[in-house]
């Protein structure tokens, strides 16, 4: 779909919004989305927004939701906005996404909005303190809408294979072995969640800042059978709290171009306990058979949550997912990720979070009926 350079808008009044001691002057909320899009602003809630002075900026504190509408003809899986204060200053953007939506055409849906901006000064003249614009839209035939500034479309892409993979799981459980077999999955699944071991991890891109000693780690590679990537080798530099300067080689073995891979990091002590660190995107542009390098100015500082230091003493990387020219997506399937023993590491998707969820709030028919509208 093409974006209409005409627009709607709707300008949301926060006046009531700001109490004793922060700006007693009227602002706005602009929300703001091309005349063609498939959703359309529906009403808001704006909680306890509120914009404060500091210093020679201003503080915007969101606490809002959004009701927005399905106005087009396909179902909505996923939506990604992007929430401007100002443009080039640091912590002035922000972005909201929600997967694992199953919106009808004409149905309504809410998108909260919880976050923090910072404008170095007060807009001019009636202009708006912020603005919310759409990035993206994904729908249940995997087609995209939107001008994807964020790289969003790979990103709800991913979340929806990977949604659709893992209801296939607990929908398979349940057609084998009925409800017996079911609850024992959602039962494994969260004991494997919670016995995930965390870390923190902050993952920013640009140089490291820091000049602390660092040594050179190679990566040990988790290859699936089916990826259309493999990983040749790779090396990372490594300091007591941050690993920054990924070097990987990798070789389009498929039969299409690819643009863009996410390596999934697994982390390891000098006890040899591994934790999951982060996946991280990085564009590629490899014809079919090529091989090429990737350097990444990316960094990751970790710590655990206590905030002790990792000291890192081995790194394994997985391929996460993998993006074509042409838009396709390819994700590891859970066989792949079980064989590589990463299933006990990886993050869960937000899909197997939701299911678990419904399940531990409503029980195990409701979980049953979820699953079944998707068959």
């Amino acid at each position: 779909m093409s974006i209409s350079t005409k627009a709607v808008s709707f300008v949301l009044l926060l006046a009531p919004l700001f109490a004793q001691g922060d700006l007693d002057v009227a602002r706005s909320l602009k929300v703001e989305f091309p005349a063609d899009a498939p959703i359309a602003f529906a009403s808001h809630d704006l909680g306890d927004s509120r914009a404060t002075p500091r210093g020679g900026a201003v503080v915007v504190d969101l606490h809002s939701s959004l009701m927005l509408r399905n106005v087009g003809t396909q179902r909505i899986r996923g939506v990604t906005l992007l929430i401007v204060a100002q443009e080039v200053t640091p912590g002035g953007k922000a972005s909201v996404s929600v997967p694992s939506l199953d919106i009808a055409p004409g149905d309504t849906f809410s998108v909260r909005l919880d976050l923090r901006l910072l404008r170095p000064t007060l807009p001019a003249g009636n202009a708006p303190l912020v603005q919310v614009t759409l990035d993206g839209v994904l729908f249940d035939s995997l087609a995209f809408y939107g001008p994807n500034r964020l790289n969003s479309r790979r990103a709800m892409t991913v979340w929806e294979l990977e949604a659709r993979r893992d209801r296939k799981f607990f929908a398979a459980a349940l057609a084998n072995g009925g409800v017996d077999a079911l609850r024992q999955a959602v039962v494994t699944a969260q004991a494997r969640i919670d016995a995930r071991p965390r870390l923190d991890v902050q993952v920013a891109r640009g140089r490291v800042t820091a000049y602390d000693p660092s040594r050179n780690v190679q990566f040990a590679f988790v290859q699936f059978p089916d990826s259309p990537v493999e990983s040749i080798r790779g090396s990372a530099a490594v300091t007591a709290t941050e690993i920054h300067s990924p070097r990987l080689e990798l070789r389009n073995s498929s039969a299409k171009p690819v643009r863009s891979i996410e390596m999934g990091w697994i982390l390891a002590d000098s006890a040899g306990k591994e934790v999951f660190a982060s996946t991280v995107p990085a564009k590629v542009n490899l014809a079919p058979g090529q091989s090429g390098k990737v350097l990444e100015d990316t960094f990751l500082k970790v710590a655990r949550p206590e905030g002790r230091p990792l000291n890192v003493s081995s790194m394994k990387g997985y391929l996460s997912s993998v993006e074509f020219q042409d838009g396709e997506v390819w994700i590891p399937t859970r066989l792949d990720l079980a064989r590589g023993q990463l299933d006990r590491l990886a993050a869960p998707s937000a899909e197997e979070e939701r299911l678990l969820g419904l399940y531990r709030k409503r029980g195990l028919q409701a979980l049953v009926a979820e699953l079944k509208k998707f068959q």
